[in-house]
């Protein structure tokens, strides 16, 4: 079906749609979010909210976003889909003066774990199961929300990215792909993963340690690293603090230096004076 066409359309050539919900009870919007919520119909309005502004992240993910931000208009890939990452990474969204952010075929997506993130779930709209919709679904939100977090049902055509794209550019809305995506202005994924909490057959998860790489195109294309809590005990994102560790021990006998020892001066007790041998005697020749 084509992103574009008609509004209206009968009863009996419309196919099922997706439905569109809200997560919680949405919160009274401003009135200079009004028009935005509503869909950004004015052409002027469509030039400013695509001006070259920034998404703004958690401050622990900055250090790896080459512009300290996801950059509006664009979209951005989330290798292998990591929830955590793409909760982390859309959570920024609550900084835009109460930005709205949309979840498209992510039925699993964890509401708990996006608050503790610190997603606003009044300002969440969720579309579970959009189908083969999800393009049109795209289509409309971007010009609706700020950001918009996908899971599309199979490999995405570079032509509908492409189209997709100039959507996009024209609304400034940003979008969080769980998965790969033809023209990707930057691609993110979790390298290796720890988690902490569990014993041996018992205990609670407690937190998950992570490397986050980023690389793409123009100043991200060198990559960025970053050892990250995703999450910590409290359910958020935080960096890695390094702890001194103890220096370890080679295996294997170990030289000890040997010190040279000091002459010591030792009381050597007096010999006692042994008795003088007598004298002999003269001996007297005989004159016969």
């Amino acid at each position: 079906m084509s992103v574009f066409e008609p509004a209206f359309e009968s009863a009996a050539e419309q196919p099922e749609r997706p439905v569109l919900r809200p997560v919680a009870l949405p919160a009274a919007a401003p009135a200079s979010e009004a028009g935005r919520a509503a869909g950004r119909t004015d052409g002027q309005a469509d030039g400013q909210a695509a001006g070259h502004g920034l998404v703004p992240v958690v401050p622990a993910l900055r250090e790896v976003l080459p512009d300290g931000g996801l950059r509006r208009g664009t979209a951005v890939s989330v290798a292998g889909g990591d929830a955590g990452l793409l909760l982390a990474l859309a959570a920024g969204v609550r900084e835009t003066g109460g930005g709205w952010a949309a979840a498209i075929g992510l039925p699993d997506l964890g509401l708990a774990a996006a608050e503790g993130y610190g997603l606003d779930l009044r300002r969440l709209l969720v579309a579970d199961d959009p189908g083969r919709h999800w393009p049109e679904v795209v289509s409309v939100l971007a010009g609706a929300v700020e950001l918009i977090m996908l899971r599309p049902d199979g490999p995405v055509p570079p032509k509908l990215a492409a189209r997709l794209a100039a959507v996009l550019r024209r609304s400034g809305c940003v979008l969080l792909v769980a998965g790969p995506w033809p023209g990707a202005a930057l691609r993110l994924g979790v390298r290796s993963r720890r988690w902490f909490g569990l014993g041996d057959g018992y205990g609670q998860l407690a937190g998950r340690q992570v490397e986050v790489v980023a690389e793409g195109r123009g100043s991200a294309v060198r990559g960025r690293t970053a050892r990250l809590w995703l999450p910590d005990e409290h359910g958020a994102v935080r960096p890695v603090r390094e702890q001194a560790q103890p220096l370890a021990v080679p295996p294997g006998p170990v030289a000890v230096p040997t010190a040279v020892p000091t002459a010591v001066p030792v009381a050597v007790p007096a010999v006692p004076a042994l008795p003088a041998a007598p004298e002999a005697a003269p001996l007297v020749a005989a004159v016969v």
